[in-house]
Parts: C-alpha cells; sequence; structure tokens
C-alpha cells in the first residue's frame, strides 16, 4: 500500500498545518488510569493487557500468556532505566510485544515523550525523506525506534506540542493520502 503525492512541503509544514492536539475520549481516560501505573513504577497484568489490546486486539492471547510476575519485571525494568535501548529490550521480551506495541505502552505513559511507531507513521516519513530504511515499515529495529524518536521530539519542541501530538498527526495525515485501505481502526483502539 503506498501513498499518494503528499505535498511538497518540509515535514514540520506538514505536522503545524494538519497538528492534532486533541486526545480521543477513550485514549485520554485510558492515559488518565494508567498515571497511577507510572507513580507506581510497573504496570498490573490489566493495566498491561488493556493498553495493549488499545494498541492491536490481534495479539491479546499472546499478550495474555504473560504472567503477572513478568509483566510487573519487564515493565518495572522499562520504567526505571534511563536507556531507551533497555526500556524496549525489557517490553519486547514480553509475549505479543512488538517495537510498536512498546512504542505504545511508553506513549500511554508518558505522552510527552513518546509517541507509537507504526507502518502509516513510517511510511510518511520515510515518503518524507526524514527515515531512509526500512521503506515499507515493518519489523521495526530498535535503531528504527530510536530514529523515529528522534524525529518525533525534535518536531515536538519545534512546535510546542507533545511527541504524541507529532505522531497522532502524522498518523492521521497518512490515512488522507494513502492509497487504499492499510487497516481498519477498532473501536476504542488506536488513532
Amino acid at each position: 500500500m503506498g501513498l499518494r503525492r503528499v505535498p511538497a512541503v518540509s515535514l514540520e509544514r506538514l505536522v503545524r498545518d494538519h497538528l492534532d492536539a486533541a486526545e480521543d475520549d477513550a485514549t485520554a481516560a485510558l492515559m488518565y488510569a494508567l498515571r497511577r501505573a507510572r507513580r507506581r513504577g510497573y504496570l498490573t497484568r490489566a493495566e498491561f493487557e488493556a493498553a495493549c489490546r488499545w494498541k492491536s486486539p490481534r495479539a491479546i492471547h499472546h499478550v495474555r500468556a504473560n504472567s503477572h510476575h513478568a509483566v510487573r519485571a519487564a515493565t518495572r525494568t522499562a520504567l526505571r532505566t534511563r536507556s531507551e535501548r533497555r526500556r524496549l529490550a525489557a517490553l519486547t521480551a514480553l509475549r505479543g510485544v512488538s517495537v510498536p506495541t512498546a512504542s505504545a505502552l511508553l506513549t500511554l505513559l508518558h505522552p510527552r515523550r513518546y509517541g507509537v511507531i507504526d507502518i502509516r507513521v513510517w511510511q510518511l516519513l520515510h515518503h518524507l525523506g526524514s527515515v531512509r530504511t526500512n521503506a515499507h515499515g515493518a519489523g521495526f529495529s530498535f535503531e528504527n525506534w530510536r530514529r523515529f524518536l528522534e524525529v518525533i521530539r525534535g518536531l515536538a519542541a519545534r512546535l510546542g506540542v507533545t511527541a504524541r501530538d507529532v505522531e497522532r498527526t502524522l498518523f492521521v495525515v497518512h490515512r488522507s493520502y494513502q492509497r487504499g485501505t492499510l487497516y481498519a481502526r477498532t473501536k476504542g483502539g488506536r488513532p
């Protein structure tokens, strides 16, 4: 699935012109509920499942295979470390957690600093030349995620918004320029 012609403007201009700073109600409620987990320093199994379902309900049977001990240990490690590499490794060690799902967990907990890396956002960034590898946006690596964070955090700082605002805007812009359908939005799921 490709993109129709995107206007020849800078990424910053594209985000500024289409900025979406309003979180949908279900996502805002989940972020609010997860504030307790952030203060506590780890996710419970129920919180973990809710956050994973928000990203993609397709892998929920894998997600449910994680014990509450595994979830607590992995999320505690992810929330305590200063190393983005260790943070991502701790989360992706859990069953059913890919790089996009790990990024969703972090986004729900810290929307100022994180956004969700996914095929839509990555394809748009690639199309505009902000990222140069993994043109199809599949099988993300740590280096892909690191670069993604650099791009969205840089834009967020320049525009005075959150990383989540930038990522959500890119997601919505991709939908306006996509050819065909990539996937349908699920009720209560991520935009």
